[in-house]
């Protein structure tokens, strides 16, 4: 019945996000770009939109019945976020994939947005961040450091993917309700919510240095992201 649940609510919040017209900006901030950017922009941004809000609602699902004491529920909740959280991985890590092939081809100044250590607050997440603003200081041209960003949410992406996988595994086996175990998995996702959107604002800035032609072969390559848009994923093995 909870994944039944799930699942209306992720359509409902698909449809919700689909009802404004083509050219609407998201909340990610599409408005800068052009109309026919905003166009290629959008319907990915959207499905990361929608999958990272699925994916909250099923942890605040999780933890609400963990604080009801009804431990078995609540990791039961959190196996299907475990699946919401593999899909946003895939189209998280897409798209950086996509922007990575693309950036050499720019022959504009790329701006570069520092991603600060002070936002996150998972340690693993932490560390990696730390020594890319080290290495950010090396680097003078805008393509290097673009690109070392690119590599920064790429790999604390897997890293947090990684914890996430090994602290569901290891709660779901003892039904844990530790405060600590469940801070991180609260930190976790915060780390996974702030790098998903500095995902899209390195998109959307990517975006606007490419060419109308490279532009839309860019959105070709985008659109196998987007073919099982409306799925929400369950891992389909207990944890």
């Amino acid at each position: 019945m909870g994944g039944l649940v799930l699942v209306a609510v992720a359509a409902l919040l698909w449809n919700l996000l689909q009802m404004g017209t083509p050219g609407k900006p998201t909340g990610s901030g599409a408005a800068s770009l052009r109309g026919e950017l905003r166009a290629v922009y959008n319907p990915l941004a959207q499905a990361i939109e929608t999958h990272t809000a699925i994916l909250g609602i099923t942890l605040n699902e999780a933890f609400g019945e963990r604080e009801a004491n009804r431990h078995e529920m609540a990791w039961n909740a959190m196996r299907l976020a475990r699946g919401e959280w593999e899909r946003l991985r895939e189209l998280v890590v897409g798209l950086l994939g996509v922007l990575t092939r693309y950036l050499p081809g720019t022959n504009v100044i790329v701006p570069v947005r520092k991603v600060a250590v002070v936002h996150f607050k998972s340690r693993v997440v932490k560390d990696h961040v730390g020594l890319y603003e080290f290495l950010d200081q090396i680097y003078f041209s805008s393509k290097p450091r673009f690109a070392l960003r690119l590599r920064l949410l790429f790999r604390a992406t897997g890293i947090l993917s990684k914890e996430f996988k090994r602290a569901c595994n290891e709660g779901a086996l003892s039904l844990d309700s530790s405060d600590e175990l469940w801070a991180r998995l609260d930190y976790y996702f915060h780390d996974f919510d702030l790098i998903a959107k500095e995902t899209l604002l390195a998109f959307r800035t990517l975006l606007a240095c490419l060419s109308p032609e490279q532009a839309q072969i860019l959105a070709l390559d985008l659109q196998a992201l987007l073919e099982q848009g409306m799925r929400v994923f369950v891992s389909p093995r207990p944890l």
